[in-house]
């Protein structure tokens, strides 16, 4: 009875301060992680892990740029490490050795996507590719995309669309030039106005620039927000809620909103044209309906997210890699000089400045993230299943010990080592064509070349500081 008044008095007490409870709740979950996860039964020999604080992990330490701050951290604790982002055990992988055996030899168990909450909404429900978790269906999407979709021979096919948009952008310099008066161009927006209308009329068969208020440009880019924003189910599963309580996953399914009724429109539309039986282009779309349609495919795939992946793996992170090349030709002179000296040299053929560009800056420095799926081993160390792992391309591509002044922009370094579409060689200088740009990359580095020579042709000193401010901003 005794023992129950006492148990009574303090529970008032505490309901009286509206700083214990919180505190005496926050402290017994953070006593209660840390008996789970020591008490798991097995005598792991874990990779080497920096320091981590209560609760946060490592969180605290991935910076402004997380690339950056794997990278620095990995000179001081190897090239494999264990990091903790909450209650996430994550493996970052910082040297092309260790990622080819992970990759090629031991694909398999490195083969998991992590679930996080803003992939699941955007992509519906994970029926893609790029986020879809590791099973049948993965495979046999990933061969629709890879032979159906994007292979050399269907990529040449939306030819036309590239060399018509790059004519329409030198149109669109000139005229400005004109108007101007030698001021400075922003060749920014003109950039990713040609990239979204490449991407658009390969996959959709038309553009939208200048249609409902650029929509497509802005929801694109939202989209790439919301998925970078923290989320507190994807590092404390127990929190969830927070994301729904702050108004985080209303915003993801309005995205997912906009985007179901804008791809029903178009799936509508395609229909209606197909039974027309006018002859018109084939785009994306088409092919995607007919395979729908014909049913050689022994197999359902979601006709919305594998259009999802092909704008937003094609869109985004082609403007970006153009971006980042005309920032360091403009800082470059001499290689800008060369450049173009090739590029009238050697009209139509296959240049390698954008593939030192992405070398040096990877539209995705840590690629997508992986995750076991089942207990490993790599680099000597035991790695549990359900543990997220970066490959962080960027450090192994500024590696000094692999690359000669690895930070400095100069691309005749692969003159005697290019890069091409086809072939399975595994190299650092590889990394980000092969798993970064997946699965758009003959898309994407033609779409790159088919720019390259029309801005650096076309261009002139101050429409380049013009880029370099917008990058800035």
């Amino acid at each position: 009875m005794a023992a129950l008044s006492l148990f009574i008095e303090m529970w008032q007490q505490l309901q009286s301060n509206i700083f214990l409870l919180p505190l005496l709740l926050l402290s017994a979950y953070i006593l209660f992680s840390l008996t789970r996860s020591s008490s798991s039964g097995k005598n792991y020999k874990l990779p080497p892990s920096p320091p981590t604080l209560p609760l946060i992990g490592n969180l605290h330490q991935l910076g402004k740029f997380p690339h950056r701050s794997l990278r620095d951290l990995s000179k001081k604790y190897g090239d494999i490490m264990l990091m903790h982002f909450g209650k996430l055990p994550t493996l970052v992988v910082s040297s092309a050795e260790l990622a080819k055996d992970m990759m090629k030899n031991q694909d398999i168990g490195f083969s998991g996507r992590p679930q996080t909450t803003a992939a699941t909404i955007l992509f519906f429900d994970g029926y893609n590719v790029a986020f879809a978790p590791y099973g049948e269906y993965w495979r046999k999407a990933r061969k629709v995309v890879v032979l159906e979709l994007l292979s050399l021979k269907r990529v040449q096919q939306f030819q036309y669309a590239r060399v018509e948009e790059c004519a329409e952008l030198v149109s669109k310099i000139r005229k400005a030039s004109a108007s101007t008066n030698g001021d400075p161009i922003n060749l920014g927006p003109l950039l990713v106005s040609t990239s979204n209308n490449i991407i658009c009329r390969c996959v959709l068969g038309q553009k939208f620039e200048d249609k409902e208020d650029n929509w497509f440009e802005k929801v694109i880019k939202e989209l790439m927000v919301q998925m970078m924003t923290f989320s507190f189910g994807d590092f404390y599963p127990s929190l969830k809620w927070v994301d729904r309580a702050r108004g985080y996953i209303a915003r993801l399914k309005s995205i997912r909103r906009e985007f179901d009724g804008f791809y029903d429109k178009l799936i509508d539309e395609h229909k209606a044209a197909q039974k027309d039986g006018k002859p018109r282009k084939k785009d994306i779309v088409d092919l995607l309906l007919d395979l729908e349609k014909d049913g050689s495919l022994d197999f359902e795939f979601n006709v919305k997210a594998l259009m999802q992946d092909m704008f937003v793996g094609g869109s985004d992170t082609s403007w970006t890699s153009m971006l980042w090349l005309m920032s360091e030709l403009s800082q470059n002179p001499r290689v800008m000089e060369k450049v173009q000296e090739e590029v009238r040299r050697v009209a139509g053929k296959r240049g390698y400045v954008d593939e030192k560009n992405l070398r040096l800056h990877p539209p995705a420095p840590l690629l997508l993230p992986r995750e076991t799926t089942a207990d490993v081993k790599l680099g000597g160390y035991d790695i549990p299943a359900k543990t997220q792992v970066f490959v962080n391309a960027f450090a192994i591509q500024t590696d000094p010990r692999v690359w000669d002044k690895p930070e400095e922009f100069r691309p005749e370094r692969f003159e005697e080592n290019s890069i091409g579409l086809v072939g399975q060689e595994f190299d650092s200088s590889r990394l980000v064509v092969e798993e970064g740009c997946a699965p758009d990359s003959p898309l994407r580095l033609l779409q790159l070349n088919m720019c390259l020579p029309t801005y650096c042709f076309g261009s002139i000193g101050s429409c380049l500081v013009a880029v370099v401010n917008w990058l800035k901003h």
